[in-house]
This record gives C-alpha cells, structure tokens and sequence, in this order.
C-alpha cells in the first residue's frame, strides 16, 4: 500500500503510546483517522491534539474484549469515513505473575484485550475493505515477547505469540492480494502499558496484589519502559512497513541474538530427532 491521503485508518487503543503515535503518523499523510480506545478522558484529549493540527480525526469508546463492542466500532466508522483501508488492531495490556498463581481473571482479561481484540477487528473490518476493493493493510501488535519468551509473563507471552501466528497465517491466506498484514513486535517502548490495570473492566475481577518479588520486576519494567523507544519511533517504521509490505516489524536490533538463540535450540533439537531416524 502506497497511497495514504484520503484513506481512513481505525486504530484501537488511539489513545496513547503507539496506538496514538500511529494515529498521528496517519494523520500527517492526510488520512481519515478513527481513534478507538477504553479510556473515554484521554481519548478525548488525543482526538482534540490531533484535531489542532488540521487533521479529520474522530474517537469512539471502544471495548476490544467485547466482540460487540468493535462490531458498532466498525459500523460507526464506515458510516463517518466512507470506507477503512488501514486496521491497526494495536490495544494490548499486560499482567503475569508465577505461573501458577496467575488468576483465572488475568488470563481471560489478557486473552480477551491481547488476542481476541485482534480477532474481532479482522472478523469486523476484513469484509469492509475486501468489499471495497481498493486494497488495504492490517497491521497487528504482538510484541518481542511472541518471538522470545521470558518468566513471569506467561499470559502476556501466550498472547503475542498467538498474535504473530494470527498474522502470519492472514498474511498467507491474502497472500496475491492488494491487502497486505504485518505484525509489529516492539521492545521496550516508552508507554503506559504497565499500568495496564486502570482500565481493567470489573468483569474479569479485581487485580491480585503482586508478590514482593513481583513487585521489584514491576519497578524494573516501568524504567525499561520510560527509556524505552519513543512511540513515534515505533509508528514511522510501521508506516515504512505499511508502503513496503513486510510482515515482520521489528524495532530493537540489540534482541536479534534472543531470537536466534531460540532458533538454534529449535534446530537442535531437530538435530536431536534426526538421531532418531525420524
């Protein structure tokens, strides 16, 4: 996909860090830019930031978890756009924890935001803009954690690599058409995703109180985080990715040796097989 200007873009959790660092990014090519996130005040700020600058941008409140949700998200943006061409399904949380201590609220929480979030937006935004015929690009956010995996992020981990599975296995079955996927898996990005639990529907339960254990791990995330990339950082090469097509977006070469270090116990352990006869 080359063509930007005049296009729309829906973007969920537009309301801060990458989700809003894309809507920006959108914006700046003069599209038609639909912000959609949980958090009703900060998505009313960004949309009003964004509209200083000229740009047609609108916001919706919008539940990923909730099928229904991104359904009348869907139905709201084609009817105020026209048609979407661009499907950033980027709203994501995180929690972990032991393994055997996580709650059952967690892991449905986690998988409901993480992983189905991206399944209802394809299942409501593919049909539109395969109708429409004018191309288009679907753009996932995983993270690093769907390429490597570390402790205590079980649900987070299980998560991201269902996403880049997701991705990968769209990818194949648009593959020839004018409809591109990628799959952007960050490191450590300059947002708020540790603090995650504000915008925990009461549905899935209170959030357990950390461990102390769990709680140093937290500080050390949330520093990582605040010297993490810039968002912006993060949009421009999504916005590369979009124009050239790449499924994979990676954005921390510094994590290239974890990825291949996974990949080489992987074929070990082929070795080991083939000893076998297999």
């Amino acid at each position: 996909m080359r063509g930007f200007a005049g296009k729309g873009a829906f973007v969920t959790g537009g309301a801060s860090g990458i989700g809003f660092a894309l809507g920006r990014a959108f914006a700046a090519e003069g599209m038609k830019v639909m912000l959609a996130d949980i958090e009703q005040a900060a998505l009313d700020k960004s949309v009003a930031a964004l509209r200083e600058t000229g740009a047609e941008v609108r916001g919706l409140v919008c539940d990923v978890a909730d099928r229904a949700s991104v359904e009348r998200a869907a139905v709201e943006t084609v009817a105020a756009f026209g048609k979407v061409h661009v499907l950033c399904n980027n709203a994501g949380i995180g929690t972990g924890g032991p393994m055997e201590l996580i709650s059952p609220g967690d892991w449905e929480w986690t998988i409901g935001v993480n992983l189905m979030g991206v399944i209802h937006g394809i299942a409501a935004f593919l049909p539109h803009i395969k109708t429409h015929g004018e191309g288009g690009h679907v753009v996932n956010t995983a993270s690093m954690a769907g390429m490597v995996s570390s402790p205590l992020m079980g649900p987070y981990n299980a998560t991201k690599f269902a996403v880049v599975s997701l991705s990968e296995t769209l990818a194949a079955e648009l593959a020839g058409s004018s409809i591109g996927v990628s799959v952007l898996c960050p490191g450590w990005v300059d947002t708020r995703i540790n603090e995650s639990a504000r915008n925990r529907p009461s549905r899935f339960g209170p959030a357990p109180q950390p461990l102390p254990a769990a709680r140093e791990r937290m500080a050390q995330v949330a520093e990582l985080l605040r010297q993490g990339m810039k968002p912006d950082e993060v949009a421009a090469r999504v916005m590369a990715a979009i124009r050239d097509n790449d499924l994979y977006v990676f954005t921390h070469t510094a994590m290239r040796g974890a990825v291949e270090d996974r990949f080489r116990r992987i074929l070990a352990a082929y070795d080991k097989a083939a000893r076998f006869g297999a």
